[in-house]
């Protein structure tokens, strides 16, 4: 720990000589104007879908596909390497006794189970953030300015990420306390009634993020009064969304990356475009994305989560209870563990919830893949902007692989790849060119 210190006084001094990075306020002026469609895309008689989609993939510059290629198939291996620095940490902490040690440090401070838990995982919080401090920065500092993907300096990246870790503690305690306080109260039926409260956690966060954890981190405020916000709005009330403001923060200070979504859970929904969206995209584009985020609400995703995180923590739960008892009996003496309601274990919890968690990312992806190209087609039928839903879709190509194989989009995409976007983009324009050329055939009546 001491040959930490320097570091650490190091990144302080980082920090405060390094103001936070204001890029300029986008304007509308910067933005495209229209979609630029390519020829084999405009709406013709002859319009085919798979050429179309063929030539928005081909207006990209062969280098400009390699590096994202480039960019996402490194993420393959980082999982990876992620997954088994948290695993060896973790087992680390108990084959060194030394997660026996930090809970009797807790325990030396206070009585109270509740207050022991917390200061423990405060503890756990700060050796594992550390220890892994060297593979975060590469990963999320120098790579992304590798992959020119990033705007930041060094000094307010590292506040985000100090951020990031406060609110670990400070949330992050709260529910590990919860969780421990259940299973020691009911250690027949703890894992069925950690469920109930995992779910209620997932939602309580879910609640808070849009009001309080996003702006710990960028500054939301409400679209400014301009065409694109009355048709934003005329959108979503065409879609009986009860929407009178639209968010947008100021994601900029930290990449170029064009993104919007839906947050919040009982009365804390919002919809948030980022100014990245209103600097980069033209306004086909801009209504598509917002059509997309509208269908995730229409389509009530969100609570559609909600149900399958309680499905999969169910099982996981009743997993990790079998594995816990059948570890601590036979290693529970070494490392120094008393029983499952010892918070020393957490490590081990981490490890069995980590794996599973790993094994399970395939069937994960598939469900909010489903989520996201439902999404896509509702917004398409709702925006009726197929050139901008492609536009945007090259934008995000910047940093997810556009054309990947049927197996590796399966393993490894939680939205569907760029061509399959796209391709349901010209597919749906192929059904309407009526609404492009009135001469054309359609297969909705034009607005």
């Amino acid at each position: 720990m001491p040959r930490l210190l320097p570091l650490l006084l190091l990144l302080a001094a980082l920090v405060s000589a390094q103001a936070p990075q204001r890029p300029n306020e986008p304007s509308a002026a910067q933005a495209p104007q229209h979609a630029n469609v390519p020829a084999a895309a405009q709406p013709s008689a002859h319009f085919d879908a798979q050429a179309a989609t063929d030539a928005w993939l081909a207006s990209l510059p062969p280098a400009f596909r390699a590096r994202s290629d480039a960019y996402f198939e490194g993420t393959y291996w980082l999982m990876l390497w992620d997954f088994l620095a948290g695993v060896a940490v973790c087992l680390a902490l108990l084959q060194t006794r030394l997660s026996a040690r930090m809970r009797d440090a807790a325990e030396r401070v206070t009585r109270s189970g509740f207050l022991r838990t917390v200061l423990y995982w405060a503890q756990f919080t700060l050796v594992m953030a550390l220890i892994t401090f060297p593979l975060t920065v590469y990963e999320s500092f120098f790579r992304e300015h590798q992959y020119g993907l990033s705007n930041q300096t060094f000094g307010p990246w590292f506040r985000d990420q100090a951020v990031g870790l406060a609110v670990n503690l400070v949330l992050g305690g709260l529910a590990v306390a919860a969780l421990f306080a259940v299973v020691r109260r009911l250690p027949r039926t703890w894992h069925i009634w950690g469920t109930v409260v995992a779910i209620a956690i997932l939602a309580f966060a879910v609640a808070i993020t849009p009001v309080f954890i996003v702006p710990l981190f960028n500054t939301p405020k409400l679209l400014a009064d301009s065409p694109i916000r009355t048709e934003i709005l005329s959108l979503a009330h065409a879609n009986a969304i009860p929407a009178h403001n639209v968010y947008q923060v100021d994601a900029s200070r930290q990449s170029n990356r064009v993104s919007a979504n839906v947050s919040g859970l009982a009365g804390t929904e919002r919809i948030t475009l980022n100014d990245n969206l209103l600097r980069r995209c033209s306004p086909e584009a801009v209504l598509a994305v917002m059509g997309h985020e509208m269908g995730h609400y229409v389509m009530h995703h969100v609570e559609m989560i909600m149900l399958f995180f309680a499905v999969v923590y169910a099982a996981m739960f009743g997993v990790l209870r079998w594995s816990l008892d059948a570890s601590l009996k036979r290693w529970g003496v070494r490392w120094g563990i008393r029983g499952v309601g010892d918070v020393a274990v957490l490590p081990l919890a981490i490890v069995i919830i980590t794996t599973l968690s790993f094994l399970f990312t395939p069937l994960g992806n598939t469900f909010t893949r489903t989520q996201e190209y439902e999404a896509d087609l509702y917004g398409l039928n709702a925006a009726r902007q197929p050139d901008g839903e492609a536009e945007v879709d090259l934008l995000l190509g910047e940093y997810r692989k556009l054309d990947p194989g049927p197996l590796e989009e399966f393993v490894f995409f939680d939205h569907p790849s760029g061509r399959t976007r796209i391709y349901a983009a010209m597919r749906w324009k192929s059904e309407n060119l009526c609404l492009f050329e009135k001469d054309l055939p359609c297969a909705i009546a034009p607005r």
